[in-house]
């Protein structure tokens, strides 16, 4: 690994860190950059639950009074998370790096429809408030074997099912997304670890980006414009999908 390669890594780490706390997405990035520089797809899809990791733990940081506030239902959605996880990430190591690159850009194509649709799938500010119903308990379950499986989108996917089962004001909502994420990642990283698929240099550099990214998303989740993120995001899904698309 080069140094300019450490500094492209650096910047789509922190970036990653930045949109996934907004409304999540940073799987573009990561996945995108490691892909860039040549890494295997299985192996940079391992590396990037890894430098998600401390973004979520950091914007689920800033969100911590949002979450003591529902901290019931973190426990209850967490559980079931944790269960999914590790399914998600189980049934990736059962993959072959072909058979894994052969579902890239259909998972990817998948991924930018669901942040794209966003918008539409945001709930409602002011939105009745209501405890979870078992449909969103076995939505967030589905959605939780995503994460560990592959991730991208899984932020948006979260608070769909979120918004339409719990509704609610949206930073709370946000900050129980930001929280499960945390629980899917750390499953998903104790599984890629013991499997040996992780790129422990490139984590290296992108672990501390992902971090500040992460801190710094709370802030712009509250003052940036979305719609400028969310189409950069959206972008560089459709690039990275019609570039797997046409090398596969």
């Amino acid at each position: 690994m080069t140094f300019a390669d450490a500094i492209f890594l650096f910047v789509a780490g922190f970036l990653s860190g930045v949109v996934n706390a907004i409304a999540g997405g940073g799987t573009f990035l990561t996945f995108g950059a490691m892909t860039m520089l040549g890494l295997p797809p299985i192996l940079a899809n391992a590396t990037s639950a890894i430098t998600q990791f401390p973004g979520y733990i950091t914007s689920s940081l800033a969100y911590a009074r949002e979450i003591r506030a529902d901290w019931k239902e973190a426990v209850q959605l967490g559980v079931l998370s944790l269960v999914g996880g590790l399914g998600g990430a189980l049934l990736l190591l059962s993959l072959s790096n072909q058979s894994f690159r052969a579902l890239v850009p259909w998972l990817l194509l998948a991924a930018t429809a669901v942040f794209a649709a966003g918008p539409y799938l945001k709930p409602k500010t002011l939105s009745p408030e209501k405890p979870v119903t078992p449909l969103g308990l076995l939505g967030q379950f589905v959605t939780s074997i995503y994460g560990g499986f592959f991730g991208a989108g899984m932020g948006i996917m979260t608070l769909a099912v979120l918004g339409l089962t719990k509704g609610g004001d949206y930073h709370r909502l946000n900050a129980l997304k930001n929280f499960l994420a945390v629980v899917i990642a750390a499953m998903a990283i104790a599984v890629f670890a013991s499997g040996k698929v992780v790129g422990w240099p490139q984590a290296a550099v992108m672990v501390p980006a992902a971090g500040l990214g992460g801190w710094s998303g709370v802030w712009a989740a509250r003052r940036v414009p979305q719609p400028v993120i969310r189409a950069l995001v959206v972008a560089v899904g459709l690039a990275l999908t019609a570039y797997y698309f046409l090398t596969g």
